[in-house]
């Protein structure tokens, strides 16, 4: 495994993780996920990724149960949450989503509570609040890490403009900003990545906790031929997703795309994950396999990675032509 420093932070994390959305408590019980976790952590992931709206809370508690049940050194690993959803959807009442300093400080500790343990290693604003006054979340998630409830706080799909604004605010009270960012990264989502942040990092150091490589599933190609069923976009609730990724020009660059991955005798899924890493900018890309042969699939990115040379980076650019201009 290889690991990699979040940002401009003295904090390192396995370059693939291991994350929960849409699978914990939805397609995966308690016994796939205690094995889908031990063999990330065998393999030496260090990093899981949680929040308080996947699946109502019921993710976190799936989490916990199994970190409860595998009593791994607690210095060993890293564990997150997010705040902003809520864990009733449209049945929010106020107060209980956003990022009040009520509801962040509640999230905090009812994350703790589910996920059995005393402190969260990364905590994350879910998306931006425009409702509330950037000084307040600072100072709020300020206040956890003076507290040690977390030890880094970050965002997640926040524009640059507020990143930055939270720095701003941050630098002015005297208190910490954010840490790093959680944006979707993968050959159809690149903007955020590739054009938006590019002064962030270059003047702040943000890490990246960067979450679908494989795009939900179309880019492990298992969906060229439609919806299998058991699988993701089968799943009711998601039709937003199935919506925005079953479009035949997306399917048609998948099916070009397949021709490098046997040049270079791989899997589709494994190349994309390895382009993801390619990126120095990347911290961490989050895995969210369902199955045993899907995460070793998925770990074998490691290994392909350093041998994506600038004419295979070339030749799926030629294919996929997603870069921001």
């Amino acid at each position: 495994m290889e690991y990699r420093r979040m940002g401009k932070t003295g904090l390192q994390l396995s370059v693939l993780s291991y994350g929960s959305w849409v699978t914990f408590s939805k397609q995966v019980d308690d016994s796939a996920s205690d094995q889908l976790m031990g063999l990330a952590y065998d393999s030496g992931i260090n990093f899981f990724d949680n929040a308080e709206a996947y699946e109502g809370g019921r993710s976190e508690e799936m989490m916990g149960r199994v970190l409860a049940k595998k009593n791994w050194d607690r210095t060993s690993y890293c564990l997150s949450s997010k705040a902003f959803f809520g864990l009733y959807g449209k049945n929010n009442k106020p107060n209980q989503h956003g990022l009040s300093r009520k509801h962040i400080t509640e999230a905090c500790h009812m994350a703790l509570r589910r996920m059995q343990t005393d402190y969260l290693d990364l905590f994350y604003c879910h998306r931006p609040d425009p409702e509330t006054p950037m000084e307040e979340i600072v100072w709020t998630m300020n206040l956890l890490l003076q507290q040690g409830k977390i030890l880094y706080w970050g965002t997640s799909e926040w524009s640059a403009a507020e990143i930055m604004e939270a720095h701003a605010a941050a630098k002015e009270l005297g208190l910490i900003g954010p840490a790093m960012e959680q944006p979707q990264y993968n050959l159809f989502e690149r903007r955020k990545m590739e054009w938006d942040y590019t002064t962030i990092f270059k003047n702040v150091g943000m890490g990246v906790t960067s979450w679908s490589p494989l795009a939900s599933g179309l880019l492990t190609g298992k969906y060229n031929e439609g919806i299998p069923d058991g699988t993701r976009l089968a799943l009711e609730n998601y039709v937003w997703l199935k919506d925005r990724l079953m479009q035949k020009e997306k399917i048609d660059k998948v099916k070009k795309l397949e021709t490098v991955a046997k040049e270079l005798n791989t899997s589709l899924a494994t190349l994309s994950i390895a382009w993801c890493i390619h990126n120095p900018n990347v911290t961490t890309t989050i895995l969210g396999a369902t199955k045993v042969p899907q995460l070793t699939e998925n770990l074998q990115a490691l290994d392909l990675y350093p041998k994506l040379t600038p004419e295979i980076m070339n030749e799926m650019e030629e294919i996929m032509g997603t870069k921001p201009r």
